[in-house]
């Protein structure tokens, strides 16, 4: 197996998905989230948007229907999936997202940082550009491999 450190610029088949208003609605009721321009155009127009937005973690849903999967990303990061933490995640938007909206992603492997142990953090960073070739957003994670 190569070192977790060769995988240091490595980047990902892109993929894109389009918002849909209906998984806008679906994870807002399911994080509980009540804030009005999730859901209500009105809401949303009174605040300055132009119809009901997403919420700051809505693009997971990108990810996990247009993306690759859980196994796929292990298999190409080359982590056994039991030995896996999440450790962190970030967005930064430039722009609001609506429905109708297409993102295309790109994930590319920014850092590997291994310790003695054997412990080894992969940062990701994805960026988001929309349907007209924008950057809407940035994503970052760091995923903790365990030995």
């Amino acid at each position: 197996m190569a070192s977790p450190e060769e995988k240091i610029g490595y980047r990902f088949t892109p993929y894109t998905g389009e918002i849909e208003r209906g998984k806008i609605r679906e994870l807002v009721q399911a994080i509980g989230d009540e804030n009005p321009i999730y859901t209500d155009v009105e809401a949303a127009k009174a605040e300055g948007l132009k119809d009901v937005t997403v919420p700051p973690t809505f693009v997971e849903t990108i990810d996990m229907w247009a993306g690759p999967s859980f196994e796929q990303l292990m298999k190409e990061l080359d982590i056994d999936p039991a030995k896996l933490l999440h450790g962190e995640q970030e967005y930064e938007y430039f722009e609001p997202l609506f429905p109708g909206d297409s993102l295309t992603a790109e994930t590319i492997v920014t850092d590997v940082k291994t310790k003695r142990n054997g412990m080894a953090l992969y940062t990701l960073e994805t960026t988001y550009k929309n349907q007209h070739g924008t950057t809407a957003l940035k994503a970052k994670m760091v995923l903790v491999k365990m030995p």
